[in-house]
């Protein structure tokens, strides 16, 4: 039996029980936020594998997996393409905009999608989704709009831990270790 969700309020895991959509930003969340260049001027991320495996795993259960970011980057479209997520929204100066556009093509209400954010810009969908959540290192001006936080930083399993959160919640996560056995 996992753990996870005993430590969660109930409040919590209510909220991540209605989960239908987690979208994740990018820098920040799904890398540490660090951009790195080489002499020609690509730009290079590290991404994390449990948080690639996390969102495979939200997946395999039936969870919409989006993401929603600023910046346009083809290293980042190619690792969303590999983990198979569909919903995928780069270079988005308005983030809401993608948001309700994407709400609207799935049929979901804000209550039932989750984000997680790790700045300002990432305020317009936390203070309208059923769950809001920040990473541990994200910027403190958001912690006052999110239900719950990371305990591990941005790019380093962060993203894995909330879909642990979200599985645990639906009474999912158990199965999914099981399965693994």
């Amino acid at each position: 039996m996992i753990s996870h969700s005993l430590l969660l309020s109930p409040d919590v895991r209510q909220r991540a029980a209605r989960i239908r959509l987690a979208i994740f930003d990018i820098d920040g969340v799904m890398t540490d936020g660090r951009l790195f260049f080489d002499d020609g001027g690509r730009e290079y991320k590290s991404f994390h594998v449990r948080d690639g495996h996390g969102i495979k795993l939200l997946l395999q259960a039936g969870i919409e997996v989006a993401v929603i970011s600023g910046r346009s980057s083809p290293n980042v479209a190619h690792r969303m393409t590999s983990l198979g997520i569909r919903h995928v929204y780069l270079g988005q100066d308005n983030k809401l905009e993608a948001f309700q556009t994407l709400c609207g093509n799935l049929g979901l209400s804000p209550e039932q999608v989750a984000h997680v954010g790790d700045d300002l810009i990432d305020l317009c969908l936390l203070s309208r989704v059923g769950l809001a959540v920040a990473v541990a290192d994200a910027h403190p001006a958001i912690f006052p709009y999110v239900h719950w936080r990371t305990t591990i930083g941005g790019g380093l399993g962060a993203a894995r831990e909330v879909c642990d959160l979200i599985l645990a919640a639906q009474g999912k996560l158990d199965a999914v270790v099981a399965g693994h056995l």
